[in-house]
């Protein structure tokens, strides 16, 4: 029922669609569920004709065609980002609302590899009715299998517990693929139209290994293979509704056979019911939950826990994929916060300046170019690294071609609106290359897409020493110059840039002439040391200090030794090296990593004898360069660490830049079947316990577990932006801006898996060249916070999302010599006032989706049924915004409380804000007129406010602890 992603997908996807909709005509009974809209919507608007279209609208009004999820593909759950699983089902939701008038209800989440306790949370706050999952530990899904467990409702979010509720099934032990063994022959069964073969199908229309066909003599004993399965099910549910998936990966392609031979098996079973003792009909799973649903049975509640990670077999742990290609998770995380910004961009941009000299329309469409690949690459075969060569470059070359459009559109609009202040500049060029400044003379233009004030560094390189850096009004800007770590030609130029919420400011770069210039880092190398033959007891301690912390390096090894957070003067022992596991590459000889399994030989093992450093020092930044050899000989460092400390200059508000410990790692190329881990062990008595984020929206406690087999990689867990570890008094919090595999293995330890190159002789990754043989150097970053936890905590939310979303960089030349005077230029922000929230809430989307669907249900659903649903114009009038809170019930005295907030202030810089409608998280429902079924359980007390919408006429709305509000928002004058 739904697809990998292979390259031959498009050919084979189009066949699906267009032989399932056929066949469904032929026969009242038929039904079928579609899930992923990328895939249907590629056939819709480029394969399917007005017969089909027609025909897929009648199919979905009598039930018997029905999407599920709905999102553009079926998501990972353990390495994507709260914000881009929104998307992508926001992005799939918006096509079928505005097509066909309809809203899944139900999900179908059979392969995603592990269950995160975020995706609960999230499909209640869309409105379905249920939720589906299958891939969970093997021993644990026997478990509940054997005590008719495996039906739960499901409160996912401790602070929202049962007013975002769902109730969740987990498939039994054959999983969503129909069993293809029969007794009676040596020939598979029920998969009728065999392996598909695309995109040259066979000419003769026989495929290979089609199942044995139905025939007179052979109905009987394939009705008791089917039913004898039916019954060994029916054992492990509290129901008597079995559901049966009919199909498993590329299936339906030749629909046909598949019904033909379909329909004769069903109708001759219900004629022999009495004494099969079953009845059998097609359904979908919407068809399943409402019989489950109205059985109303009492249900058990299940809380935050979730189903990570995850193992098949005693030696399968599927936490490998957790870190494969890097490179390209970090890539999609960039292109996400690219997005996140451009969207902001351009939504002021269009409430400002209505009469623009940009096409909005073609905006639109560079914008949804990066929201398209945003989406296609959170698949479970995507940003999970579990796809071939070929598959990750089209999801690279979708996401870079995407980010090169937002960019350009960014560009344009700077252009646009400084051009059209008449103010003595005319730019001749603003342009959006990674590299830094050439000319004499530029600007560089920085956006914050954050609806909070900040205060950081941005990076350019230059190729000058000396250097000034100057804000709109002609004032000196503190700024940094030192030579780049990376190239000999370049220095790197740190600009201290402080910039309200969704705002931007020109600083314009020159090489100076003696005055005002930016201060110089001035480095000092020491010499390489050999770390085996450290002496002991003469240390010698070198000291990196700025108004936050004290890091203390040892000499003798030129390793971290202590860092002393000054505010409370506790002293952590900290130290860090890198390892290596070794995997095994040959089935013959035992468990094997590869893209999705991490299955170490032993324990992990030191990679360098010898370590060089280099301290670069000035007044604004401290960098600290580690470089790890082999041995003391070795000429080339396959892993370094560059750490860096920033010191902020009185009258700026540095709290976030000072408590951070930047540090960026380059790693790579590795040897092959090599997994490199950077081990940081401090003196923390935390008993081994490691917290880790689920997808950026909450917190999952992770005991070390011990296990009889494979101990080590089923204690991996997926880190999205957030890892720590504490004891009584001290946590150290790692952020992080790209998914990695993290762990305990010992007290006071955390290791954060950075890379993996890999090769194994396993037959099935040959055939689909999945062996990860990946000799790419990776440049990770992670942000290190230390302190107390009520300093961590306020610090770690915004934190987190000042790494997600950091400044856009764009330059801009100036043409012409006009004397610029102080007086000319204007302030800094896009518009008039910034958009600012409180630091517990998070602008979480700011966008113009371009929907043309009407937001009231009857009207949108009249306008489809006549037709009038046709290609209009998109709609620039609707803003889509979403806040939501970033803390947990009591987890902080302060930040844990409801926020009042006015929309109308909030967003008084765009315009005036006329109407606000509340909607479901995907904007296809109106809250007033959602209502989810509501499930029977052994209910506790209710927490007090009920879930009602509370937009009231004078836009003031509560926003509660962990929730995420949508809004649809009109304003005056569009």
């Amino acid at each position: 029922f739904f697809f990998y992603l292979q390259e031959s997908m498009h050919a084979y996807a189009a066949n699906v669609y267009t032989s399932v909709v056929e066949e469904l005509m032929k026969g009242k009974q038929r039904k079928f569920i579609a899930v992923e809209q990328e895939f249907f919507r590629l056939w819709w608007d480029a394969v399917a004709t007005d017969t089909h279209k027609q025909q897929v609208h009648q199919l979905l009004q009598e039930g018997r065609l029905e999407f599920v999820i709905g999102g553009q593909v079926m998501h990972d759950e353990a390495v994507t980002l709260i914000d881009d699983q929104i998307l992508q089902l926001t992005e799939g939701h918006g096509f079928l609302y505005e097509t066909f008038g309809i809203r899944p209800q139900f999900s179908w989440h059979v392969d995603p590899f592990g269950a995160s306790a975020t995706t609960p949370t999230l499909f209640a706050l869309a409105g379905f009715n249920a939720h589906l999952i299958s891939r969970i530990d093997y021993d644990l899904k026997a478990d509940m299998q054997k005590n008719k467990k495996l039906q739960f409702v499901w409160q996912g979010s401790p602070s929202l517990s049962e007013r975002q509720e769902i109730f969740t099934h987990v498939m039994d032990q054959y999983s969503y693929c129909t069993p293809s063994q029969i007794p009676f022959s040596n020939r598979s069964g029920f998969y009728w139209n065999g392996i598909a073969a695309f995109p040259d199908p066979p000419k003769d229309g026989v495929y290979p290994n089609m199942s044995l066909p139905v025939t007179d003599t052979n109905i009987h004993l394939y009705a008791q293979t089917m039913v004898a399965n039916i019954k060994e099910r029916a054992a492990w549910f509290r129901t008597s509704d079995v559901l049966w998936p009919w199909g498993c990966d590329k299936q339906f392609f030749n629909a046909s056979v598949q019904y033909s031979n379909m329909d004769l098996l069903l109708d001759y079973i219900n004629k022999h019911s009495d004494e099969f003792g079953v009845t059998v009909e097609y359904a979908t799973v919407g068809d399943y939950f409402q019989a489950v649903y109205s059985r109303n049975l009492t249900w058990e509640i299940r809380d935050s826990q979730d189903f990570l990670p995850y193992s098949t077999e005693p030696f399968q742990a599927w936490t490998g994929f957790y870190t494969s290609r890097s490179t390209l998770k970090g890539i999609a995380r960039r292109a996400s916060s690219l997005l996140y910004a451009g969207e902001s961009f351009f939504t002021q941009y269009v409430q400002k300046h209505p009469a623009s000299s940009i096409c909005k329309c073609g905006a639109l469409r560079q914008l949804q170019s990066l929201r398209w690949a945003v989406s296609e690459v959170q698949h479970h075969d995507g940003i999970t690294g579990t796809e071939s060569p070929k598959v990750k470059d089209m999801y690279m070359n979708n996401l870079m071609y995407g980010m090169f459009n937002v960019k350009k559109l960014m560009a344009s609009i700077i252009l646009d609106m400084n051009n059209a202040k008449k103010n003595g500049e005319v730019y001749s060029s603003v342009y959006v290359q990674d590299s830094g400044i050439q000319d004499v003379d530029q600007y560089v233009v920085v956006y914050n897409p954050l609806a909070w004030n900040i205060t950081t560094f941005v990076t350019v390189s230059v190729s000058h020493l000396a250097m000034s850096v100057y804000d709109e009004l002609g004032h000196s800007v503190p700024a940094q110059v030192q030579s780049s770590a990376e190239s000999h030609s370049t220095y790197d130029l740190y600009i201290l840039v402080e910039i309200s919420g969704l705002s931007y400011r020109k600083y314009n770069v020159k090489p100076s002439n003696g005055k005002q210039s930016a201060f110089i880092g001035r480095s000092v190398k020491y010499k390489r040391k050999d770390v085996t033959r450290a002496d002991q007891q003469s240390r010698q301690l070198l000291p990196v200090i700025n108004n936050c912390y004290q890091i203390l390096f040892d000499q003798n090894t030129n390793i971290m030794h202590s860092i002393t957070e000054r505010e409370t003067n506790r002293t952590v022992q900290l130290t860090q090296e890198f390892l290596e596991y070794h995997v095994n590459g040959d089935v013959m000889k035992g468990p094997i990593s590869d893209n999705y399994l991490f299955a170490p030989n032993a324990s992990a093992v030191p990679v360098s004898k010898a370590v060089g450093l280099e301290v670069v020092s000035g007044n604004l930044v401290t960098e600290i360069r580690q470089y790890f050899y082999s041995n003391v000989t070795s000429q080339d460092y396959i892993y370094a660490v560059y750490t860096r400390l920033y010191t902020v200059p009185e009258g700026y508000d540095g709290k976030l830049l000072c408590h951070r410990i930047e540090q960026e790692y380059s790693v790579g190329p590795l040897e092959l079947n090599r997994e490199a881990v950077l081990r940081t062990s401090t003196n923390l008595n935390t008993r081994q316990l490691l917290y880790t984020d689920s997808s950026g929206y909450q917190i999952q406690k992770r005991p070390f577990k011990a296990y009889v087999n494979n101990t080590v990689a089923r204690n991996y867990y997926p880190m999205v932006q957030t890892a720590y570890i504490e004891d009584d008094t001290t946590r150290l919090m790692l952020l992080a801006e790209r998914a990695h595999g993290v762990s305990s293995q010992g007290n006071g330890q955390v290791e954060v898996m950075l890379h993996r190159r890999l090769w194994n002789n396993l037959q099935w990754d040959l055939n689909y060249n999945l062996t990860l043989n990946d000799s790419s150097v990776v440049r990770p970053v992670i942000w290190l916070i230390l302190g107390t936890k009520a300093v961590t905590n306020i610090l770690y939310r915004t934190g987190g999302l000042a790494l997600e979303h950091r400044p856009v960089v764009m330059f801009g030349a100036l043409s012409g010599d006009k004397p610029k005077l102080p007086g000319q230029l204007q302030q800094n922000s896009v518009y008039s006032s910034p958009v600012t929230v409180p630091p517990n809430l998070h602008l979480q989307t700011l966008s113009i989706p371009g929907w043309t669907y009407n937001s009231n249900h009857t009207e949108q659903v009249r306008s489809i049924r006549m037709g009038k649903q046709k290609e209009g114009d998109a709609d620039f009038s609707r803003v889509l915004l979403r806040i939501r809170h970033l803390y947990e019930v009591g987890e902080d005295p302060v930040l844990s409380q409801p926020v009042m907030v006015n929309l109308k202030s909030l967003l008084t810089g765009l315009g005036s804000v006329m109407v606000v409608e509340e909607r479901s998280l995907t904007g296809t429902w109106d809250v007033n007129t959602l209502k989810r079924w509501k499930w029977k359980t052994e209910q506790y007390p209710s927490k007090g406010f009920s879930n009602t919408a509370e937009t009231s006429e004078n836009c003031i709305v509560t926003v509660h602890p962990k929730e995420i509000r949508t809004f649809f928002v009109y304003f005056q004058g569009h």
